[in-house]
């Protein structure tokens, strides 16, 4: 979807249509969830500081989230996909992988799927989506990325290559800020200079992840798209008014947030693997530490 929640926002409140909307906490510390395309111009973005958001767009309109409204639309949603396939993948409320090689309808073209599904999104709940095509999951979401708002791309396999060789590193499904910086560091900044690297080089320096790296620079991603969605993980965390400067008052909250989470880890009946530890700073800088 385009904008999810600012476009839900933007569905139940035409008054903000055409104008920078932002969706989040308007507080000290908030946090943009979602910017309008609109918003979008002025240099505002997801993950943003609502304060450094009001800084680049003076006339910013900043909207409370309605989580249970964008889980309504998101259930509608889920819907119309069920028309043409039960081999649904949620990746979050607005966004999923269907499988459509056995389609429901027996339409023999993915794209002209894609087209309906477009169609019946904007005509019965009012929003546009945008849908991405191909053999593979990675390429899909790339393409569903890539001619955003209410936009459809194809990547077919005779062609994918080339697509890959325009991209940043960046653009590749699931390499986030920290591995892109991690990639750079070695002189990888493009999708075409990461295929330059020999399997042996890549898990040489990221182990498992290397093989994923080479796999996903040529265009290779096997993973299905599952129905049944296991939860491999539970975090805890909480966003402080004020910086915590003295030692003891972090490990306090710490402890805090530590007896939450073992809460919600014997809720959830999982025992831990991995544990990570993400620290944010004022300026928006957070390190993490991984211990096994």
């Amino acid at each position: 979807m385009d904008c999810f929640y600012a476009a839900v926002e933007c569905l139940d409140n035409p008054a903000l249509l055409g104008v920078p909307v932002i969706v989040g906490h308007d507080s000290e510390r908030g946090v943009v969830s979602t910017a309008s395309y609109e918003a979008r111009r002025y240099g505002v973005h997801s993950a943003q500081s609502i304060r450094m958001a009001k800084r680049l767009c003076s006339d910013l309109h900043i909207v409370e989230p309605h989580f249970e409204r964008y889980k309504e639309i998101s259930d509608a949603i889920h819907k119309i996909f069920q028309r043409y396939t039960d081999l649904i993948e949620p990746i979050s409320l607005d966004e999923a992988f269907l499988d459509v090689t056995e389609n429901k309808k027996n339409i023999e073209l993915a794209i002209d799927i894609a087209k309906e599904i477009k169609f019946a999104i904007c005509k019965e709940i009012g929003l546009t989506a945008s849908a991405g095509v191909s053999y593979c999951k990675l390429l899909a979401k790339i393409a569903s990325d890539y001619n955003k708002p209410d936009g459809l791309c194809v990547i077919h396999p005779d062609n994918a290559i080339t697509f890959l060789d325009k991209l940043k590193i960046e653009d590749l499904w699931l390499v986030g800020h920290k591995t892109a910086l991690e990639l750079h560091s070695l002189g990888i900044f493009t999708v075409k200079q990461l295929r330059g690297q020999s399997l042996t080089t890549l898990t040489r320096l990221f182990g498992k992840r290397g093989q994923q790296f080479y796999d996903y620079a040529r265009g290779i991603d096997d993973s299905p798209v599952e129905t049944r969605n296991v939860r491999k993980s539970v975090s805890c965390e909480n966003t402080f008014m004020q910086d915590l400067s003295i030692r003891s008052n972090v490990i306090i909250e710490l402890y805090h947030i530590t007896i939450e989470l073992v809460n919600r880890l014997s809720e959830s009946g999982f025992v831990g693997h991995t544990l990570t530890l993400k620290v944010k700073y004022a300026d928006q800088h957070y390190p993490t530490l991984d211990e096994t």
